[in-house]
């Protein structure tokens, strides 16, 4: 039974990538705030419980989207995703300043989207 129904393949797969990414975001970020005074184990030990569930939706994702998508695209789509995720995270949860760098970095990445989707 697929939940999504009949969605388009690239939408189910960023979806379920975006879920992941925030997942991933806080397992691999997300201990800099709130376990800084705590052994590197027990952070590692948290972490990896976090990145179990965006593993349960990043492998679906990666399956999903591989049935239309090469896996190039599915990289960049990561990264398109990762970035747009990491943004905010940094700006409203780690409170640091948003900088006029990820703009640039966003662009770039564009480029990355540009060439990676374009026809044969």
């Amino acid at each position: 039974m697929n939940p999504f129904g009949n969605m388009p393949v690239i939408v189910q797969t960023a979806i379920l990538l975006a879920c992941s990414n925030v997942f991933m975001t806080f397992a691999w970020y997300a201990h800099l705030k709130n376990l800084g005074g705590k052994p590197w184990w027990i952070a590692a030990l948290l972490s990896w419980g976090i990145a179990l569930f965006e593993y349960l939706l990043q492998v679906p994702a990666n399956r999903i989207g591989h049935s239309e998508l090469s896996l190039g695209q599915l990289k960049i789509m990561q990264e398109v995703i990762t970035l747009t995720v990491f943004v905010p995270f940094v700006v409203f949860y780690m409170r640091e300043p948003l900088k006029l760098d990820y703009l640039w970095a966003g662009l770039c990445i564009l480029g990355a989207v540009y060439f990676i989707f374009r026809s044969p």
